[in-house]
């Protein structure tokens, strides 16, 4: 109690306690998670490499890891990321070119990439699952 006045212990400032989430601080979020991902999806492409250069065995237990469902969650999670990443650096750029910073505009381009990442994910999953099959 401070001069009489007994006062709540409040965030210094504000912070996600403090509003609730909008679009483009969830993309944002979203943004950074996608690249860490990505990240993680390159470095097990690099592990692939080395398991197709390494020889037929290793080749084999990486093909049998990937085609797993664990494995192939991971795939699509990384094309995702990917594509995710990908769409998200285009709005940027683009707003890097001094367009798109109306409110209408933010929230269309944002609604845009979550859209664009989902086809094109559906879209790369599904043609790669056909010339797999073919």
């Amino acid at each position: 109690m401070q001069n009489g006045v007994s006062r709540k212990r409040r965030p210094k400032s504000p912070n996600i306690q403090v509003y609730r989430p909008q679009l483009t601080s969830v993309l944002s979020i979203a943004n950074r998670i996608s690249g860490v991902v990505a990240s993680v999806g390159a470095v097990g492409l690099v592990f692939w490499l080395l398991a197709a250069a390494n020889g037929e065995e290793s080749y084999r237990y990486a093909q049998w890891m990937l085609a797993s469902p664990f494995g192939q969650a991971g795939l699509a999670l990384f094309v995702f990321a990917l594509l995710f990443h990908l769409c998200g650096g285009i709005r940027h750029l683009v707003w890097d070119a001094g367009f798109g910073f109306e409110l209408a505009t933010i929230y269309v381009s944002g609604w845009s990439v979550v859209v664009a990442s989902v086809v094109l994910t559906v879209v790369v999953w599904g043609s790669a699952r056909l010339l797999i099959q073919q």
